[in-house]
């Protein structure tokens, strides 16, 4: 009885975190859209979005910055080749840890990538885009019956979405996981995202 208490104690204290995680984040996101005044003057970003994913039994928030590169390659017909720097920071939420279902494992998940982006030369309308980057996990990843055994990943990604005339975005991707073969296990994860944005 006592180690049903503290289990349900512990998973009510790890469903509050997650709650919580998701709070602050859509608050921080309110806070920086508020403040887009601040941030046009400023060349750190120009762009913020928050996104949400879902994979084999884990679940994914993500607050990400965006910096646009300001180049157009191959113009041609209204459209051209752009991209832009994408650094993020994301709360994982497995549902399996060491392969137990109903064991949660929580781990933050900082990334870095350079993205490119085929869209209108208006920057309205349909996009393509894809990317790879670099990634640090708070621990290493051991979940279902995926595991990877080192900090360090790389984190590649395709997508597509839409920008309205407003400016606002939603956008759709899928990612992946793994450390490239440094260290095995090196099972990779894999991730369905939809994504909002908006410049500044």
């Amino acid at each position: 009885m006592r180690v049903l208490l503290l289990n349900c104690i512990l998973t009510s204290e790890k469903l509050m975190l997650t709650t919580q995680f998701i709070a602050r984040s859509a608050l921080a996101l309110s806070a920086v859209l508020a403040s887009q005044p601040l941030f046009a003057a400023d060349t750190l970003a120009d762009s913020a979005a928050l996104e949400v994913g879902a994979g084999s039994k884990v679940q994914m928030i993500r607050l990400s910055a965006q910096k646009n590169w300001d180049t157009a390659w191959f113009e041609s017909n209204g459209t051209h080749l752009s991209g832009y720097w994408d650094a993020n920071i994301a709360q994982w939420r497995g549902n399996a840890y060491h392969n137990v279902p109903g064991v949660h494992e929580n781990l933050t998940v900082i990334n870095l990538t350079p993205v490119f982006r085929y869209e209108a030369s208006n920057k309205q309308g349909w996009y393509g885009e894809g990317g790879i980057g670099v990634s640090l996990f708070s621990k290493l990843y051991n979940n279902d019956d995926k595991r990877l055994s080192t900090a360090f990943q790389f984190g590649d990604h395709i997508g597509a979405g839409y920008v309205f005339a407003n400016k606002w975005e939603v956008g759709a991707k899928l990612q992946h996981y793994s450390n490239g073969g440094i260290k095995h296990p090196n099972s990779g994860v894999n991730w369905f995202v939809l994504k909002v944005a908006r410049p500044f």
